[in-house]
Protein backbone atom coordinates (compact mmCIF):
# COMPACT_ATOMS: atom_id res chain seq x y z
CA UNK A 1 0.00 0.00 0.00
CA UNK A 2 1.14 3.58 -0.59
CA UNK A 3 2.17 5.92 2.15
CA UNK A 4 -0.52 7.98 3.85
CA UNK A 5 -0.89 11.58 2.70
CA UNK A 6 -0.79 14.04 5.58
CA UNK A 7 -1.36 17.79 5.70
CA UNK A 8 0.95 20.26 7.39
CA UNK A 9 0.31 22.79 10.13
CA UNK A 10 2.95 25.21 11.40
CA UNK A 11 2.67 26.32 15.03
CA UNK A 12 3.28 29.88 16.23
CA UNK A 13 6.71 28.69 17.38
CA UNK A 14 7.51 27.51 13.86
CA UNK A 15 7.25 23.75 14.42
CA UNK A 16 5.66 21.69 11.64
CA UNK A 17 2.95 19.22 12.62
CA UNK A 18 1.43 16.65 10.29
CA UNK A 19 -2.22 15.67 10.56
CA UNK A 20 -5.09 13.67 9.08
CA UNK A 21 -8.73 14.59 9.58
CA UNK A 22 -9.89 17.88 11.05
CA UNK A 23 -8.29 18.72 14.41
CA UNK A 24 -9.18 21.60 16.71
CA UNK A 25 -6.17 23.74 15.85
CA UNK A 26 -6.41 25.86 19.00
CA UNK A 27 -6.11 22.72 21.11
CA UNK A 28 -3.36 21.39 18.88
CA UNK A 29 -1.40 24.60 19.33
CA UNK A 30 -1.51 24.20 23.12
CA UNK A 31 -0.68 20.48 22.93
CA UNK A 32 2.38 21.15 20.77
CA UNK A 33 3.97 22.94 23.74
CA UNK A 34 3.65 19.87 25.97
CA UNK A 35 5.09 16.39 26.25
CA UNK A 36 3.11 14.67 23.49
CA UNK A 37 4.44 13.73 20.07
CA UNK A 38 1.27 12.13 18.67
CA UNK A 39 -2.29 13.19 19.43
CA UNK A 40 -5.63 11.54 18.67
CA UNK A 41 -9.22 11.22 19.92
CA UNK A 42 -9.62 7.55 19.07
CA UNK A 43 -11.54 6.43 22.17
CA UNK A 44 -14.79 7.84 20.79
CA UNK A 45 -14.01 6.53 17.30
CA UNK A 46 -14.03 2.78 17.91
CA UNK A 47 -10.38 2.28 18.86
CA UNK A 48 -10.50 2.03 22.63
CA UNK A 49 -8.88 -1.21 23.82
CA UNK A 50 -8.66 -2.67 20.30
CA UNK A 51 -6.04 -5.33 19.55
CA UNK A 52 -6.36 -7.16 22.88
CA UNK A 53 -4.14 -9.88 21.38
CA UNK A 54 -1.18 -7.84 22.61
CA UNK A 55 -1.69 -9.68 25.92
CA UNK A 56 -0.13 -12.80 24.35
CA UNK A 57 3.20 -11.02 24.36
CA UNK A 58 3.15 -8.56 27.23
CA UNK A 59 0.81 -10.43 29.59
CA UNK A 60 0.36 -7.94 32.47
CA UNK A 61 3.74 -6.24 32.28
CA UNK A 62 2.78 -3.22 30.17
CA UNK A 63 1.02 -0.28 31.80
CA UNK A 64 -0.68 0.70 28.58
CA UNK A 65 -2.19 -2.68 27.67
CA UNK A 66 -5.61 -1.29 28.62
CA UNK A 67 -6.74 2.24 27.84
CA UNK A 68 -7.53 4.31 30.92
CA UNK A 69 -11.06 5.27 31.90
CA UNK A 70 -12.77 8.60 32.58
CA UNK A 71 -9.98 10.94 31.45
CA UNK A 72 -9.93 13.88 29.04
CA UNK A 73 -6.26 13.29 28.29
CA UNK A 74 -3.95 10.34 28.88
CA UNK A 75 -1.29 8.18 27.30
CA UNK A 76 -2.65 5.84 24.61
CA UNK A 77 -0.92 4.23 21.64
CA UNK A 78 -4.15 3.29 19.83
CA UNK A 79 -3.97 5.82 17.00
CA UNK A 80 -6.75 6.38 14.44
CA UNK A 81 -5.10 6.73 10.99
CA UNK A 82 -7.93 8.98 9.80
CA UNK A 83 -7.78 11.47 12.69
CA UNK A 84 -4.43 12.13 14.32
CA UNK A 85 -1.60 14.65 14.45
CA UNK A 86 2.15 14.12 14.90
CA UNK A 87 5.29 16.20 15.09
CA UNK A 88 6.91 16.09 11.64
CA UNK A 89 10.31 15.53 13.26
CA UNK A 90 8.99 12.42 15.02
CA UNK A 91 7.28 11.15 11.88
CA UNK A 92 10.52 11.49 9.93
CA UNK A 93 12.69 9.83 12.61
CA UNK A 94 10.33 6.87 13.07
CA UNK A 95 9.57 6.62 9.32
CA UNK A 96 5.85 6.82 10.00
CA UNK A 97 3.42 4.05 9.09
CA UNK A 98 4.66 0.67 7.93
CA UNK A 99 3.05 -0.03 4.56
CA UNK A 100 3.69 -3.78 4.86
CA UNK A 101 0.43 -4.00 6.80
CA UNK A 102 -2.72 -4.60 4.75
CA UNK A 103 -4.92 -2.22 6.72
CA UNK A 104 -4.17 1.46 7.54
CA UNK A 105 -5.82 0.86 10.91
CA UNK A 106 -3.14 -1.67 11.79
CA UNK A 107 -0.47 0.62 10.36
CA UNK A 108 -1.57 3.31 12.81
CA UNK A 109 -1.76 0.92 15.78
CA UNK A 110 1.70 -0.42 15.01
CA UNK A 111 3.03 3.14 14.69
CA UNK A 112 1.63 4.22 18.06
CA UNK A 113 2.85 1.04 19.73
CA UNK A 114 6.36 1.29 18.28
CA UNK A 115 6.64 4.87 19.46
CA UNK A 116 5.56 4.20 23.03
CA UNK A 117 7.32 0.86 23.46
CA UNK A 118 10.59 1.23 21.58
CA UNK A 119 11.20 4.67 20.08
CA UNK A 120 10.64 7.23 22.84
CA UNK A 121 7.60 8.89 21.26
CA UNK A 122 4.70 10.00 23.48
CA UNK A 123 1.21 9.23 22.05
CA UNK A 124 -1.71 10.94 23.78
CA UNK A 125 -5.45 10.57 23.67
CA UNK A 126 -7.09 14.01 23.83
CA UNK A 127 -10.86 14.20 24.11
CA UNK A 128 -12.54 16.24 21.35
CA UNK A 129 -9.31 17.08 19.55
CA UNK A 130 -11.02 15.60 16.47
CA UNK A 131 -14.69 16.33 17.28
CA UNK A 132 -16.08 15.54 13.82
CA UNK A 133 -14.27 12.24 13.25
CA UNK A 134 -16.51 9.27 12.50
CA UNK A 135 -16.89 6.14 14.62
CA UNK A 136 -15.18 3.22 12.87
CA UNK A 137 -15.26 -0.55 12.95
CA UNK A 138 -11.69 -1.71 13.52
CA UNK A 139 -10.82 -4.92 11.73
CA UNK A 140 -7.46 -6.64 12.18
CA UNK A 141 -6.75 -9.53 9.85
CA UNK A 142 -4.94 -12.69 10.82
CA UNK A 143 -2.15 -11.66 8.44
CA UNK A 144 -1.68 -8.25 10.09
CA UNK A 145 -1.84 -9.76 13.57
CA UNK A 146 0.97 -12.18 12.79
CA UNK A 147 2.92 -9.46 11.00
CA UNK A 148 2.75 -7.29 14.14
CA UNK A 149 4.22 -10.09 16.24
CA UNK A 150 6.86 -10.89 13.61
CA UNK A 151 8.05 -7.30 13.29
CA UNK A 152 8.06 -6.42 16.98
CA UNK A 153 8.91 -9.59 18.91
CA UNK A 154 10.72 -12.90 19.01
CA UNK A 155 9.18 -15.89 17.26
CA UNK A 156 8.37 -17.52 20.61
CA UNK A 157 5.66 -14.94 21.31
CA UNK A 158 3.83 -15.73 18.08
CA UNK A 159 4.01 -19.43 18.90
CA UNK A 160 2.54 -18.73 22.33
CA UNK A 161 -0.27 -16.76 20.65
CA UNK A 162 -1.07 -19.73 18.39
CA UNK A 163 -1.05 -22.03 21.41
CA UNK A 164 -3.57 -19.81 23.19
CA UNK A 165 -5.79 -19.18 20.16
CA UNK A 166 -5.82 -22.87 19.20
CA UNK A 167 -2.76 -24.81 18.08
CA UNK A 168 -5.03 -27.05 15.98
CA UNK A 169 -6.04 -24.16 13.70
CA UNK A 170 -4.30 -24.79 10.40
CA UNK A 171 -4.86 -21.23 9.16
CA UNK A 172 -2.88 -19.85 12.12
CA UNK A 173 0.10 -22.03 11.27
CA UNK A 174 -0.13 -21.29 7.56
CA UNK A 175 -0.16 -17.54 8.21
CA UNK A 176 2.61 -17.82 10.78
CA UNK A 177 5.02 -19.57 8.40
CA UNK A 178 4.17 -17.31 5.48
CA UNK A 179 4.82 -14.17 7.53
CA UNK A 180 7.91 -15.66 9.19
CA UNK A 181 9.49 -16.51 5.84
CA UNK A 182 8.62 -13.18 4.22
CA UNK A 183 9.45 -10.62 6.93
CA UNK A 184 12.04 -10.07 9.65
CA UNK A 185 11.98 -8.63 13.14
CA UNK A 186 12.74 -4.91 13.08
CA UNK A 187 16.03 -3.50 14.26
CA UNK A 188 15.25 -0.59 16.57
CA UNK A 189 17.74 2.06 15.52
CA UNK A 190 16.38 5.60 15.12
CA UNK A 191 14.76 6.77 18.37
CA UNK A 192 13.23 10.11 19.29
CA UNK A 193 16.01 11.94 21.16
CA UNK A 194 15.31 13.57 24.50
CA UNK A 195 14.82 17.32 24.43
CA UNK A 196 17.51 19.73 25.57
CA UNK A 197 16.73 20.75 29.14
CA UNK A 198 15.54 24.31 29.65
CA UNK A 199 16.96 26.53 32.37
CA UNK A 200 15.29 26.28 35.77
CA UNK A 201 12.08 28.27 36.08
CA UNK A 202 11.44 29.79 39.50
CA UNK A 203 12.54 28.29 42.80
CA UNK A 204 10.29 25.29 43.47
CA UNK A 205 10.60 23.68 46.88
CA UNK A 206 11.61 20.02 46.97
CA UNK A 207 10.94 17.39 49.64
CA UNK A 208 13.19 14.32 49.48
CA UNK A 209 11.90 11.10 51.12
CA UNK A 210 14.22 8.30 52.29
CA UNK A 211 12.83 5.15 53.93
CA UNK A 212 15.65 3.15 55.55
CA UNK A 213 16.27 0.13 57.73
CA UNK A 214 19.60 -1.25 59.02
CA UNK A 215 21.41 1.10 56.63
CA UNK A 216 22.21 4.23 58.59
CA UNK A 217 25.74 4.38 57.12
CA UNK A 218 24.36 4.52 53.58
CA UNK A 219 21.66 7.01 54.51
CA UNK A 220 24.25 9.39 55.98
CA UNK A 221 26.27 9.04 52.78
CA UNK A 222 23.18 9.99 50.77
CA UNK A 223 22.55 12.99 53.02
CA UNK A 224 26.05 14.19 52.16
CA UNK A 225 25.24 13.87 48.45
CA UNK A 226 22.06 15.87 49.00
CA UNK A 227 24.08 18.55 50.80
CA UNK A 228 26.26 18.87 47.71
CA UNK A 229 23.41 19.37 45.23
CA UNK A 230 23.57 22.33 42.85
CA UNK A 231 19.87 22.84 43.61
CA UNK A 232 19.32 21.75 47.18
CA UNK A 233 16.15 20.19 48.56
CA UNK A 234 14.17 22.30 50.97
CA UNK A 235 13.38 19.35 53.16
CA UNK A 236 14.67 15.80 53.62
CA UNK A 237 12.55 13.29 55.51
CA UNK A 238 14.20 10.10 56.75
CA UNK A 239 11.89 7.34 57.96
CA UNK A 240 14.13 4.89 59.80
CA UNK A 241 12.71 1.49 60.76
CA UNK A 242 15.90 0.19 62.35
CA UNK A 243 14.93 -1.44 65.69
CA UNK A 244 15.90 0.57 68.78
CA UNK A 245 18.41 -2.10 69.79
CA UNK A 246 20.37 -1.63 66.54
CA UNK A 247 20.08 2.10 65.88
CA UNK A 248 22.27 5.09 66.63
CA UNK A 249 19.80 7.85 67.47
CA UNK A 250 22.52 10.49 67.44
CA UNK A 251 23.75 9.60 63.95
CA UNK A 252 21.58 12.13 62.14
CA UNK A 253 22.58 14.91 64.56
CA UNK A 254 26.31 14.92 63.81
CA UNK A 255 26.14 17.49 61.00
CA UNK A 256 24.29 20.66 60.13
CA UNK A 257 22.66 20.15 56.76
CA UNK A 258 21.67 22.91 54.30
CA UNK A 259 18.06 21.74 54.39
CA UNK A 260 15.43 20.90 56.98
CA UNK A 261 16.04 17.33 58.14
CA UNK A 262 13.17 15.41 59.72
CA UNK A 263 13.84 11.95 61.15
CA UNK A 264 10.98 9.60 61.96
CA UNK A 265 11.70 6.41 63.90
CA UNK A 266 9.16 4.15 62.26
CA UNK A 267 6.89 2.12 64.52
CA UNK A 268 4.79 0.60 61.72
CA UNK A 269 6.09 -2.00 59.28
CA UNK A 270 6.71 -1.65 55.56
CA UNK A 271 8.23 0.75 53.04
CA UNK A 272 4.80 1.86 51.78
CA UNK A 273 3.76 2.94 55.25
CA UNK A 274 7.14 4.64 55.67
CA UNK A 275 6.69 6.73 52.53
CA UNK A 276 3.13 7.60 53.50
CA UNK A 277 4.25 8.84 56.91
CA UNK A 278 6.79 11.06 55.14
CA UNK A 279 4.31 12.27 52.51
CA UNK A 280 2.09 13.67 55.28
CA UNK A 281 5.01 15.83 56.47
CA UNK A 282 6.14 16.92 52.99
CA UNK A 283 5.84 20.62 52.18
CA UNK A 284 7.66 20.83 48.83
CA UNK A 285 6.13 21.58 45.44
CA UNK A 286 7.79 18.37 44.29
CA UNK A 287 8.55 15.12 46.10
CA UNK A 288 11.61 13.09 45.19
CA UNK A 289 11.46 9.43 46.23
CA UNK A 290 14.82 7.76 46.86
CA UNK A 291 16.16 4.53 48.30
CA UNK A 292 18.71 4.61 51.10
CA UNK A 293 21.41 2.78 49.13
CA UNK A 294 22.03 5.18 46.24
CA UNK A 295 24.63 7.79 45.34
CA UNK A 296 23.56 10.89 43.42
CA UNK A 297 25.66 13.45 41.50
CA UNK A 298 25.41 17.20 42.13
CA UNK A 299 22.97 17.82 39.25
CA UNK A 300 20.48 15.14 40.33
CA UNK A 301 17.64 17.24 41.78
CA UNK A 302 18.23 20.09 39.35
CA UNK A 303 17.88 17.69 36.41
CA UNK A 304 14.67 16.23 37.81
CA UNK A 305 13.08 19.68 38.03
CA UNK A 306 14.42 20.96 34.70
CA UNK A 307 13.20 17.79 32.98
CA UNK A 308 9.65 18.09 34.37
CA UNK A 309 9.56 21.77 33.43
CA UNK A 310 10.94 21.14 29.94
CA UNK A 311 8.27 18.56 29.15
CA UNK A 312 5.50 20.19 31.22
CA UNK A 313 4.64 16.94 33.01
CA UNK A 314 3.94 15.98 36.60
CA UNK A 315 6.11 12.91 37.16
CA UNK A 316 9.22 11.18 35.94
CA UNK A 317 11.30 8.11 36.63
CA UNK A 318 15.05 8.71 36.78
CA UNK A 319 17.84 6.58 35.38
CA UNK A 320 18.91 3.87 37.82
CA UNK A 321 22.45 2.56 37.25
CA UNK A 322 23.35 -0.67 39.07
CA UNK A 323 26.72 -0.64 40.83
CA UNK A 324 29.14 -3.53 40.35
CA UNK A 325 29.56 -3.67 44.12
CA UNK A 326 28.28 -1.67 47.09
CA UNK A 327 31.52 0.24 47.66
CA UNK A 328 31.52 2.07 44.34
CA UNK A 329 31.24 5.86 44.29
CA UNK A 330 30.33 8.80 42.07
CA UNK A 331 33.56 8.47 40.06
CA UNK A 332 32.41 4.98 39.10
CA UNK A 333 29.05 6.43 38.10
CA UNK A 334 30.78 8.93 35.79
CA UNK A 335 32.69 6.09 34.16
CA UNK A 336 29.51 4.06 33.64
CA UNK A 337 27.75 7.04 32.07
CA UNK A 338 30.64 7.56 29.66
CA UNK A 339 30.23 3.94 28.57
CA UNK A 340 26.54 4.62 27.92
CA UNK A 341 27.51 7.56 25.67
CA UNK A 342 25.33 10.02 27.49
CA UNK A 343 23.70 12.26 26.29
CA UNK A 344 21.35 11.97 24.55
CA UNK A 345 19.26 9.22 26.00
CA UNK A 346 15.67 8.53 25.07
CA UNK A 347 12.93 9.95 27.26
CA UNK A 348 9.37 8.91 26.32
CA UNK A 349 6.72 7.16 28.38
CA UNK A 350 8.37 5.18 31.13
CA UNK A 351 7.88 1.42 31.14
CA UNK A 352 8.36 1.22 34.90
CA UNK A 353 8.49 3.29 38.07
CA UNK A 354 11.09 3.16 40.81
CA UNK A 355 10.85 4.53 44.32
CA UNK A 356 14.66 4.53 44.26
CA UNK A 357 14.67 7.47 41.83
CA UNK A 358 11.53 9.37 40.91
CA UNK A 359 10.11 12.87 41.14
CA UNK A 360 6.42 13.77 41.32
CA UNK A 361 4.50 17.00 41.79
CA UNK A 362 3.11 16.92 45.30
CA UNK A 363 -0.41 17.75 44.09
CA UNK A 364 -0.52 14.42 42.24
CA UNK A 365 0.96 12.50 45.18
CA UNK A 366 -1.76 14.02 47.35
CA UNK A 367 -4.40 13.12 44.76
CA UNK A 368 -3.38 9.48 45.14
CA UNK A 369 -3.01 10.03 48.93
CA UNK A 370 0.11 7.86 48.95
CA UNK A 371 1.31 4.29 48.50
CA UNK A 372 -1.10 1.38 48.78
CA UNK A 373 0.07 -0.43 51.92
CA UNK A 374 -1.44 -3.69 50.68
CA UNK A 375 1.95 -4.09 48.95
CA UNK A 376 3.95 -4.05 52.19
CA UNK A 377 5.86 -7.26 52.81
CA UNK A 378 6.12 -8.09 49.12
CA UNK A 379 6.86 -6.57 45.75
CA UNK A 380 5.16 -4.41 43.16
CA UNK A 381 4.56 -1.15 45.07
CA UNK A 382 6.74 0.90 42.72
CA UNK A 383 4.92 -0.14 39.57
CA UNK A 384 1.55 0.28 41.27
CA UNK A 385 2.32 3.86 42.26
CA UNK A 386 3.54 4.79 38.78
CA UNK A 387 0.62 3.14 37.03
CA UNK A 388 -1.81 4.76 39.47
CA UNK A 389 -0.39 8.15 38.46
CA UNK A 390 -0.99 7.27 34.81
CA UNK A 391 -4.57 6.25 35.56
CA UNK A 392 -5.38 9.72 36.90
CA UNK A 393 -3.99 11.27 33.71
CA UNK A 394 -0.42 12.08 34.75
CA UNK A 395 2.12 11.63 31.95
CA UNK A 396 4.98 9.71 33.58
CA UNK A 397 8.17 10.02 31.55
CA UNK A 398 11.57 8.36 31.70
CA UNK A 399 14.13 10.96 32.74
CA UNK A 400 17.61 10.06 31.41
CA UNK A 401 19.26 13.10 33.02
CA UNK A 402 18.57 12.43 36.73
CA UNK A 403 20.93 9.53 37.37
CA UNK A 404 21.74 7.55 40.49
CA UNK A 405 24.19 4.76 41.29
CA UNK A 406 22.32 1.95 43.04
CA UNK A 407 24.72 0.24 45.44
CA UNK A 408 22.55 -2.74 46.48
CA UNK A 409 24.49 -3.70 49.65
CA UNK A 410 24.24 -7.35 50.69
CA UNK A 411 22.23 -6.67 53.85
CA UNK A 412 19.73 -4.27 55.35
CA UNK A 413 16.75 -2.55 53.81
CA UNK A 414 13.04 -3.18 54.02
CA UNK A 415 13.40 -6.57 52.33
CA UNK A 416 14.65 -7.70 55.77
CA UNK A 417 11.00 -8.13 56.71
CA UNK A 418 10.28 -9.98 53.50
CA UNK A 419 13.00 -12.60 53.90
CA UNK A 420 10.51 -14.71 55.83
CA UNK A 421 8.26 -15.07 52.77
CA UNK A 422 9.87 -18.36 51.69
CA UNK A 423 10.11 -19.82 55.19
CA UNK A 424 7.52 -22.30 56.38
CA UNK A 425 6.85 -23.82 59.76
CA UNK A 426 7.14 -22.41 63.27
CA UNK A 427 10.16 -20.22 62.43
CA UNK A 428 8.17 -18.20 59.92
CA UNK A 429 7.20 -14.63 60.81
CA UNK A 430 3.81 -13.61 59.50
CA UNK A 431 3.92 -11.21 56.54
CA UNK A 432 1.50 -8.25 56.33
CA UNK A 433 -0.28 -9.71 53.28
CA UNK A 434 -1.14 -12.92 55.19
CA UNK A 435 -3.77 -10.98 57.15
CA UNK A 436 -5.75 -13.47 59.27
CA UNK A 437 -4.64 -16.57 57.34
CA UNK A 438 -0.98 -17.44 58.01
CA UNK A 439 0.90 -19.45 55.38
CA UNK A 440 1.31 -23.10 56.29
CA UNK A 441 2.73 -25.75 53.96
CA UNK A 442 2.26 -24.10 50.54
CA UNK A 443 4.24 -20.90 49.97
CA UNK A 444 2.39 -18.68 47.47
CA UNK A 445 4.20 -17.93 44.20
CA UNK A 446 4.23 -15.36 42.62
CA UNK A 447 4.29 -12.92 45.52
CA UNK A 448 0.69 -12.27 46.63
CA UNK A 449 1.33 -8.53 46.45
CA UNK A 450 2.37 -8.84 42.79
CA UNK A 451 -0.79 -10.84 42.18
CA UNK A 452 -2.79 -8.18 44.00
CA UNK A 453 -1.41 -5.58 41.60
CA UNK A 454 -2.55 -7.73 38.67
CA UNK A 455 -6.08 -8.06 40.09
CA UNK A 456 -6.12 -4.32 40.78
CA UNK A 457 -5.16 -3.16 37.30
CA UNK A 458 -6.04 -5.92 34.83
CA UNK A 459 -9.05 -7.98 33.79
CA UNK A 460 -9.79 -11.61 34.76
CA UNK A 461 -9.10 -12.65 31.16
CA UNK A 462 -5.69 -10.99 31.30
CA UNK A 463 -4.97 -12.74 34.61
CA UNK A 464 -5.68 -16.04 32.85
CA UNK A 465 -3.24 -15.18 30.08
CA UNK A 466 -0.64 -14.24 32.68
CA UNK A 467 -1.12 -17.63 34.31
CA UNK A 468 -0.53 -19.46 31.02
CA UNK A 469 2.52 -17.29 30.35
CA UNK A 470 3.82 -17.89 33.87
CA UNK A 471 3.59 -21.69 33.61
CA UNK A 472 4.86 -21.85 30.04
CA UNK A 473 7.91 -19.83 31.02
CA UNK A 474 8.52 -22.05 34.04
CA UNK A 475 8.24 -25.25 32.03
CA UNK A 476 10.18 -24.30 28.91
CA UNK A 477 13.03 -22.23 30.32
CA UNK A 478 15.93 -23.73 32.19
CA UNK A 479 18.05 -26.84 31.79
CA UNK A 480 16.78 -29.68 29.59
CA UNK A 481 18.12 -32.05 32.22
CA UNK A 482 15.60 -30.79 34.79
CA UNK A 483 12.63 -30.60 32.39
CA UNK A 484 10.98 -33.76 33.75
CA UNK A 485 11.41 -32.47 37.30
CA UNK A 486 9.66 -29.22 36.34
CA UNK A 487 6.93 -31.16 34.57
CA UNK A 488 6.19 -33.35 37.60
CA UNK A 489 6.28 -30.27 39.83
CA UNK A 490 3.55 -28.45 37.87
CA UNK A 491 0.68 -29.58 40.16
CA UNK A 492 2.51 -28.06 43.16
CA UNK A 493 3.26 -24.91 41.17
CA UNK A 494 -0.45 -24.65 40.43
CA UNK A 495 -1.21 -24.89 44.16
CA UNK A 496 1.27 -22.08 44.79
CA UNK A 497 -0.36 -19.95 42.09
CA UNK A 498 -3.85 -20.54 43.49
CA UNK A 499 -2.62 -19.67 46.98
CA UNK A 500 -1.18 -16.41 45.63
CA UNK A 501 -4.54 -15.56 44.04
CA UNK A 502 -6.26 -16.43 47.32
CA UNK A 503 -4.23 -13.87 49.29
CA UNK A 504 -4.45 -11.30 46.49
CA UNK A 505 -8.25 -11.51 46.52
CA UNK A 506 -8.27 -10.98 50.29
CA UNK A 507 -6.14 -7.85 49.82
CA UNK A 508 -8.39 -6.60 47.04
CA UNK A 509 -11.44 -7.11 49.26
CA UNK A 510 -9.89 -4.70 51.76
CA UNK A 511 -9.61 -2.01 49.08
CA UNK A 512 -6.74 0.44 48.69
CA UNK A 513 -5.27 1.29 52.08
CA UNK A 514 -2.84 4.00 53.15
CA UNK A 515 -2.34 3.13 56.84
Amino acid sequence: MGRIQLKEYTTVLGEVLLYAGTPDFKKLEVLSKGAGDIWHSSFEQGYKNVFPELVYQTAVFFWYLNDFEGLDQCVSWRVNPNAFAVRKSVWDITKGFDSDYENPQMQALDFGFRCIRFLGGVPLYVKNLFPTAQNEVVGISQEDRHLFFRKNYKISHALFMIYRLGFWKISEWTTFFRVKNTYKKRDVTARVPSRALLAMQGEPAVSYIIPTMFRQEYTLQLLDDLSNQNYKPTQVIVVDATPSSDRDETGYQQKNYPFELKVIWQQSKGSCRARNEAIVLSTGDYIVFGDDDIRIPADFIENHLRFLQTYSVGACNGLDIRADHHKQNLDDLDHKLEQLRRPPFVAGCTQMFSNANSCVKREFVNQLVGNDVNFDGGYGEDSDFGMSLSKIGVIVLANPFAVNLHLKPPSGGYRFWGTQAKVIGKKRKVQPWELDTPVKTVVPVPSPTVMYGILKHYSPTQLTEYKYKHFTHYLLTGSKVTFLYRLFRLPYKNLQFKKSVFYAKKLRALGIRYK
